[in-house]
């Protein structure tokens, strides 16, 4: 027989009932880590703590916090923070019943200052670290959240996060620099109980060291082939700064060759699409991909002298996935320019 726990749960000034079911079918083992996760090298966790999330992607980008958080609504960002690039590594822990997340906090940084790294900025409490800070990772548009399952969506539920507690660290190393941001509090976890009533741990690490080279430059007789047989082709050559429309220096190679074959294909007129992940708004993404596709145009009219009017630029945000946008892998598939014979 099934035994289900009920909890009236308060958002916005309504009630809204959640069940959870803790059969034996349904409810997570939280007694041992995420099968395929694992500790950051040379970041030991907190005693008796449990992995429920875990993420690790190559090369990626994110923001480091050097201030507090700042909750005006037309912010809900950090006041200072680091814009990176590296390998990166984000782990969300449950720590012990009996922990509390000052004691989470101070044995981190312990840890850390003990194997050389320097403190960049730490704070305590709401007052010192910012109302609201739990929407860094809450709200989606920051990138921090995990997202495999409904479990590690309300990590931090709603109004339940009490003593926030931030340490940040930066070890120099030979060959990368390596960033710290670990995040603890108390929090409860209103579709898995199990979770909740104890202190979540948030770490993330970012080695920026450079990026491996993995650029695929498509030649101008392979986009000629591409469109005659699909009338589109991808192009991964082509990159941008971090939610910029800026292209990067090492897009010119890609760029040269689909001037190559406008050039080869005089009548030849095309429609530049801008495509993004699903991270952020879709008004943002529409805005983000139109200004992409709009630099390629202009990068083409201007640097390689082809026509504007052969050139239509469009943004299509997220609505045109290759992949699933649940993984890094995903995401890096989603986000491209396409070129469309028009």
């Amino acid at each position: 027989m099934q035994h289900m726990r009920y909890r009236l749960i308060w958002i916005g000034g309504l009630a809204t009932l959640l069940l959870a079911s803790l059969s034996s079918v349904q409810a997570r083992d939280l007694t041992h880590d995420l099968p395929g996760s694992c500790d950051i090298p040379g970041i030991p966790r907190f005693a008796d703590s449990v992995i429920i999330g875990y993420r690790h992607s190559q090369f990626d980008q994110t923001d480091i916090p050097t201030g507090p958080w700042d909750p005006t609504p037309d912010v809900r960002f950090w006041k200072d923070s680091l814009k990176l690039e590296g390998q990166r590594t984000r782990l969300v822990y449950l720590a012990p019943t009996d922990a509390s997340a000052l004691e989470v906090i101070r044995n981190y940084q312990q840890a850390l200052e003990a194997t050389d790294y320097q403190a960049l900025f730490s704070c305590s409490g709401f007052r010192d670290c910012g109302a609201k800070i739990a929407d860094f990772y809450v709200d989606e548009r920051n990138g921090k959240k995990l997202t495999d399952n409904n479990m590690l969506k309300n990590v931090y539920s709603g109004a339940s996060v009490q003593a926030p507690q931030v340490y940040v660290a930066r070890h120099a190393g030979a060959e990368a620099a390596a960033y710290v941001f670990v995040f603890a509090a108390y929090q409860d976890n209103y579709v898995e109980p199990a979770a909740g009533d104890r202190v979540a741990v948030f770490v993330e690490q970012v080695l920026t060291k450079p990026m491996q080279d993995r650029m695929l430059v498509i030649e101008a007789a392979e986009l000629a082939s591409g469109l005659s047989d699909e009338g589109r082709i991808a192009l991964y050559g082509i990159t941008f700064d971090f939610d910029q429309a800026t292209i990067r220096p090492e897009s010119h190679a890609q760029l040269e060759e689909m001037a190559n074959l406008l050039r080869t294909q005089p009548d030849l007129e095309v429609f530049i699409v801008g495509h993004t992940d699903n991270r952020g708004s879709l008004d943002y993404n529409m805005d983000l991909s139109r200004r992409r596709a709009e630099a390629v145009a202009a990068a083409l009219a201007d640097d390689y002298q082809i026509k504007r009017e052969r050139l239509t630029p469009m943004g299509v945000a997220n609505l045109a996935p290759v992949a699933s946008n649940a993984t890094e892998e995903g995401r890096a598939k989603n986000r491209r320019v396409e070129l469309v014979q028009r």
